[in-house]
Formats: C-alpha cells, sequence, structure tokens
C-alpha cells in the first residue's frame, strides 16, 4: 500500500496547492470548491491507504525484489453475497427524489437506507479478525 499511498498524498498535495494558487490569482468561489472537493477525496483515499498500509505492513509489491509467489495466499476478507448496496443505492435514489418531489419521499428514503447502512456497519462483525 505504500506505493498507492505515496501516489495518492501526491495528488492530494497538488490539487491543495493549485487550489491556493487558483483561489489567490481567480477569486471565484467554483473552481475553488471544486479544488478543495478534489483535495479532500484525495486526501481521504490517501489517509486510508496509509493506515492500511501501517495497520498491515509491508507487501511484497512494496519491494522491488519481491518473488510472484510470495504475493500467494490469502490476502483479504472479502464478504458474501447480499442485497445491502442495492439497498443503499435505492435508498439514496429515493432521498434525491425526495428532495425534489416532497419531504414524505425523502423520508421513505431514509427508511430505506437506514437498514443498508446498519447492515454494511455490522456485516463483519461476526468475522474473527
Amino acid at each position: 500500500m505504500k506505493g498507492e499511498a505515496w501516489l495518492f498524498t501526491g495528488t492530494a498535495l497538488f490539487f491543495g496547492g493549485t487550489m491556493a494558487v487558483y483561489a489567490w490569482f481567480s477569486g471565484e468561489p467554483a473552481g475553488t470548491a471544486a479544488l478543495a472537493v478534489s483535495f479532500l477525496m484525495t486526501a481521504l483515499v490517501a489517509a486510508f491507504l496509509w493506515r492500511q498500509y501501517r495497520r498491515g505492513g509491508s507487501r511484497p509489491e512494496d519491494r522491488g525484489t519481491a518473488e510472484v509467489q510470495e504475493a500467494g495466499g490469502r490476502r483479504a476478507f472479502f464478504p458474501g453475497r447480499t442485497y445491502l448496496p442495492v439497498t443503499a443505492a435505492a435508498g439514496t435514489a429515493l432521498i434525491g427524489l425526495g428532495v425534489v418531489q416532497g419531504l414524505w419521499l425523502c423520508l421513505i428514503g431514509f427508511g430505506v437506507l437506514l437498514p443498508a447502512v446498519v447492515g454494511f456497519a455490522f456485516r463483519t462483525l461476526d468475522h474473527p479478525q
């Protein structure tokens, strides 16, 4: 994860520097906001990758002298099939429609989205670490 973490850290620094220069010289809020969101999204991914690197340690892909056989075996836990992504997408779509159409549809969307989010949060609690 170290290579990926450095890549996203560099990208976040680029967006942060570009945002500062753009905000200073243009004074236009839309472009500054777009660059700020780009900076925050890449910084979030970089922080996650750094956390995973510190948590899991170095991988064979991080070393230039690694052999292919070193990367074999169990790599990560992937949960089984679930309906939760479709439920979360439907709830989010209903919330978006509810903003336009009316509060009643938005409340139904939150009712659909809440079980999906709770299911995502507690899905892997039974998995032994």
